[in-house]
């Protein structure tokens, strides 16, 4: 539903996106990470027709973004950065101008309107203006003019930016209410957002991309991946870490003294091993304290962090 071949968008001497080739399938929910500057939203920009790339093609549905503009961003949902809006017109105002630019009129753009403030939970603010609404509800009128005309791609920019804990929860299970019927692409700085929705994740750095995998892939490249973390008194954690080292699969430990007199005990596995049932077993032969034991499935901020550019080396390399 979404195809992009050879992307390259150049401001100046400055290459922001370079040969970047992506298909977004129907019913996945793609996970588009990188660090800031990394080309992002410049990308979604050129998807999304407000920005020519420099090289390269797009096809939404089908349809060239170059020479088929407008049957592109028709099939097209774009929830920007920023959300701009008119914000002297209401919520409800807005909605149904948004509907009437999308071709619908009377009863079908009321109806319209009416789906998506129930989807997106507007109707305590429908008829204020929207410069007056807080962010999280400026954020909810920016997805309902996304979804307004059911596309069936979706391009959001920080979905739940602004958002309290409980609407980032409303707004991620809409997502996920959507995306069987759809090709959804997520921006987002948010990494429990990528594991709650996600079905893919794209990492871009210096405008190509570093990674795509499934969450879960991407979690197994993690030094944390299958790591074991315990939690026992203190005058227990020297013995421990001794017999938990004698233990064929454990690559090394890391530890730490905490306030309440504990330690956390975390031990790494060779080559992904599987640790969990050996540190248990051994934890109940030596009749240890345990006040916690848990296996990890892997850090995604670690794995993001070995494969993309610090902001301060990006700088020194755009100077040299």
């Amino acid at each position: 539903m979404i195809e992009i071949e050879g992307l390259t968008k150049r401001f100046g001497a400055v290459a922001a996106v370079s040969g970047l080739s992506l298909k977004v399938g129907k019913g996945e929910v793609l996970g588009f990470l990188g660090p800031n500057g990394a080309g992002k939203s410049t990308t979604m920009k050129m998807v999304t027709g407000y920005l020519a790339p420099t090289e390269g093609r797009i096809r939404v549905c089908g349809h060239d973004v170059e020479t088929s503009t407008i049957g592109a961003q028709a099939a097209i949902g774009y929830l920007p950065e920023g959300a701009p809006a008119y914000g002297d017109m209401t919520a409800r105002q807005f909605l149904m101008f948004i509907a009437e630019v999308r071709g619908f009129t009377g009863a079908e753009a009321k109806a319209r309107v009416a789906s998506v403030v129930e989807k997106t939970e507007l109707a305590p603010v429908l008829d204020q203006p929207i410069e007056t609404l807080s962010k999280g509800f400026k954020r909810r009128v920016g997805l309902a003019q996304a979804i307004l005309h059911d596309p069936p791609v979706l391009i959001m920019d920080e979905p739940t930016d602004g958002l309290d804990p409980n609407q980032k929860h409303s707004v991620r299970t809409l997502i996920r209410a959507m995306a069987a019927q759809k090709a959804i692409i997520v921006s987002t700085h948010l990494l429990e957002e990528v594991e709650a929705i996600c079905t893919r994740v794209v990492i871009i750095d210096r405008g190509t991309i570093v990674a795509d995998g499934t969450p879960a892939q991407l979690l197994a490249r993690s030094r944390y991946h299958n790591a074991v973390t315990l939690l026992l008194p203190q005058g227990e954690a020297a013995e421990a870490e001794k017999k938990l080292k004698s233990l064929g699969a454990v690559a090394g430990i890391e530890k730490s003294a905490r306030d309440d007199g504990t330690v956390q005990m975390t031990a790494f596995p060779k080559s992904g091993a599987l640790l969990i049932e050996a540190v248990g077993a051994l934890a109940m032969s030596e009749n240890w304290n345990v006040k916690e034991m848990y296996a990890e499935a892997g850090r995604l901020d670690e794995v993001f962090r070995a494969i993309t550019t610090r902001d301060t080396d990006r700088a020194k390399a755009a100077r040299t």
